[in-house]
């Protein structure tokens, strides 16, 4: 097997193995690193070896089938975000209580209001933390789950008359089949959207 045979299957530019080596024999003259390197070359090497899920980029494969899961980008969950929400709470009324008693009465209704306003935004935030798409294929069945606002819409369709339309732009991807539609791909990069759309037809059709 050539080295752009293997780069075909790992779907990567190439790379030549031979670096690896090289790698190896740089690293040598330090014996404290020589484990290391040699762990790390051979991690490389199987990485390149092995085809990362068939081919499937988004997509879990395994004997139970096909599974996507695709989440909003949240780098904070729910009950941090409360946590937080209270942090602030409370500095901005100690604040205006402190003011209260220096005489500036009017300091604490304002700071009411900001609480007020910075509540409504942290709920809204916090009510859609979890949405996501869950996609899975198994026995012939394409099962579609869009979590919004705590409300999961579950679809589920025949894969054998699934149609997905092709990807215009940057458009969301929409499943159909049995005179019923979904879009998906709200929760991944634009450019990401063609890859999440081949891979379906690419399921569809080993299903």
């Amino acid at each position: 097997m050539s080295d752009s045979d293997v780069a075909s299957l790992s779907g990567e530019a190439p790379f030549d193995l031979a670096t690896i080596d090289d790698c190896q024999k740089l690293l040598g003259i330090f014996p404290a690193l020589t484990c290391l390197a040699s762990v790390g070359c051979g991690l490389l090497r199987w990485r390149m070896l092995s085809p990362a899920s068939d081919g499937f980029r988004l997509a879990s494969v395994s004997d139970a089938g096909w599974h996507w899961t695709l989440h909003r980008n949240c780098s904070i969950t729910p009950a941090q975000l409360a946590w937080v929400f209270a942090g602030l709470g409370a500095v901005s009324l100690a604040v205006a209580v402190f003011f209260w008693f220096q005489g500036a009465v009017l300091v604490l209704p304002f700071a009411a209001l900001e609480l007020l306003a910075l509540g409504v935004a942290f709920f809204a935030t916090a009510r859609h933390a979890t949405d996501g798409e869950r996609i899975s294929l198994h026995q012939g069945r394409l099962v579609v789950e869009v979590e919004s606002a705590g409300r999961i819409h579950r679809s589920e369709f025949v894969a054998g008359r699934v149609r997905v339309q092709p990807v215009r732009g940057h458009a969301l991807i929409e499943v159909a089949g049995d005179g019923r539609s979904v879009r998906l791909g709200r929760f991944i990069r634009t450019d990401l959207r063609p890859v999440l759309a081949k891979e379906l037809r690419q399921a569809l059709l080993k299903a």
